[in-house]
């Protein structure tokens, strides 16, 4: 999906990234926030399952999307880790009225992962998107909640035969690039390099002059010597 930064006005994206930053330094229990620096359009978060639901103990990546309208339009949510829930397509598209028809502009970000973190815990099986899991919730819970806990141990937890859900680093999420004229960039292999050839260069024209007066000193003893020798032995 495409960026909407350059669509949004510039006073509705500081007050995006005034949002985002707030809940990047206090998030929502249970909720981790991964902004990215390049595209503020785009959130990437992880909720944890909720105790007492059969998503307990997975970690469930979700990105909100800001289209070009917002704040006057809702955001897009959808969960990037697969779930076994009425609320939430096939290909992650999430279903809640606080996206559609319940929408205030002066809600925010928060309200809308609050409410999509509940929404694991009241699945609204009138509004789903996935009509086998609405289906099974209002006819057989049980069977409901064991293809929901086998999904989630699957796809949502680590260790043997899962995966987790969360972004194992930042790596996983939106990075910022390396720019070319990045000055740690561009200075690093100058900065090892010149002084260590320097470095050898002058060690190496100190250890030639060195060597050469050595020898210079040492040639002039020797033919000191043999002067000497001769001089004694015309005496003879």
């Amino acid at each position: 999906m495409n960026s909407n930064v350059e669509n949004l006005p510039p006073h509705v994206l500081r007050l995006v990234y005034k949002e985002v930053s707030a809940l990047a330094a206090d998030p929502p229990e249970g909720i981790k926030i991964y902004p990215s620096e390049e595209d503020i359009t785009e959130l990437h978060t992880a909720i944890e399952g909720p105790e007492g639901t059969p998503f307990a103990g997975g970690i469930f990546r979700m990105r909100l999307v800001l289209g070009k309208d917002f704040p006057a339009v809702p955001p897009k949510g959808y969960f990037l880790t697969k779930i076994f829930h009425p609320n939430v397509g096939h290909k992650g598209e999430i279903c809640v009225n606080v996206l559609k028809r319940d929408w205030k502009a002066e809600l925010g970000l928060r309200h809308v992962l609050l409410t999509i973190k509940c929404l694991l815990i009241h699945p609204n099986p009138e509004s789903a998107l996935n009509e086998e899991a609405g289906r099974l919730l209002l006819e057989d819970y049980a069977e409901y909640e064991s293809r929901a806990r086998l999904l989630t141990e699957i796809h949502a937890m680590g260790g043997p035969g899962g995966t987790s859900g969360a972004p194992q680093d930042p790596s996983d999420g939106p990075q910022p690039k390396k720019h070319a004229g990045d000055p740690t960039k561009r200075a690093g292999p100058s900065a090892v390099a010149v002084p260590a050839t320097l470095g050898n260069g002058a060690n190496g024209a100190s250890t030639t002059t060195s060597n050469s007066s050595s020898n210079s000193s040492t040639n002039n003893v020797a033919g000191k010597k043999k002067a000497d020798k001769k001089r004694a032995l015309r005496r003879l």
